[in-house]
């Protein structure tokens, strides 16, 4: 994991969490928004997903996945400053996982399309392959243009490559099991103010399923923002200042709630 810190003193340390067939790279731009904002940032490769890592289909054990998820936490949770979790994609689905399976002392929580119902799946004739060999190759048929809108962000070089969605069937049938445990979960997750963002547009998750999760959950603060004609990756949108300004009042809300002088 690496840690970039903010431009002056800062006032929270925000966690990211990225999703499957990706890296940490594919965020630079909201890791410098962050930093230029005054927090201090957290994030990292979950295993298997490195710019390295591109020769073999994921086939990695979600516990790894949750075990480095923690560690990132448990690393900011070191500083003395508020934390807030940031998780996109599958990346949400493992903080949603973590917050229905612990307290965390986290000042709040931003979600980014989470992968809690997927619509978007492998073709019937891979799936049913599935079945027979988990060691199968299988490919869930996810580009760059399914993801986002913005040309001016499409992978260039060797550190953030074309989306990857080669994965062992084993794989797909854990990942299908991780995400509808954490809509089927009878625990559900710790009251910590939440930021959900939604693409109206997604291509790869069914949003109505998210607000439905959203209104069972026992929160007293939450917010669900819809990104009308966004895709499904909104901080990489053409739009994404406005999605960071938004989530920035999210996070600087949260820090005046704690007591925490806000300056514009």
């Amino acid at each position: 994991m690496w840690k970039w810190e903010a431009d002056g003193q800062a006032k929270a340390v925000v966690v990211i969490v990225h999703s499957a067939y990706e890296n940490h790279h594919r965020h630079a731009w909201l890791i410098q928004q962050f930093r230029i904002s005054g927090f201090d940032v957290i994030t990292g490769d979950l295993p298997g997903h490195g710019p390295d890592d591109k020769g073999s289909p994921h086939g990695e054990s979600f516990d790894d996945y949750m075990e480095f998820t923690g560690k990132m936490i448990e690393a900011a949770l070191k500083e003395t400053v508020p934390v807030f979790v940031v998780g996109h994609g599958l990346g949400a689905v493992m903080v949603i996982r973590t917050l229905q399976r612990r307290q965390l002392e986290c000042a709040g929580v931003i979600l980014s399309s989470p992968w809690l119902v997927l619509k978007h799946q492998p073709p019937k004739f891979s799936s049913m392959l599935t079945r027979i060999a988990g060691s199968m190759k299988l490919d869930h048929g996810i580009t760059y243009d399914m993801l986002s809108r913005n040309e001016e962000e499409r992978p260039k070089t060797r550190h953030a490559p074309e989306v990857r969605s080669i994965v062992t069937g084993s794989w797909y049938k854990e990942m299908a099991a991780f995400t509808k445990g954490a809509v089927q979960s009878e625990k559900q997750v710790q009251d910590v103010p939440m930021l959900i963002h939604t693409a109206g547009a997604d291509r790869l998750t069914d949003i109505r399923e998210t607000k439905k999760w959203l209104k069972r959950q026992p929160l007293t603060e939450f917010q669900f923002k819809e990104w009308r004609g966004f895709y499904h990756d909104v901080y990489l949108e053409p739009e994404r200042e406005e999605v960071f300004q938004y989530t920035k009042s999210f996070i600087d809300n949260g820090l005046r709630s704690l007591g925490y002088v806000i300056e514009n």
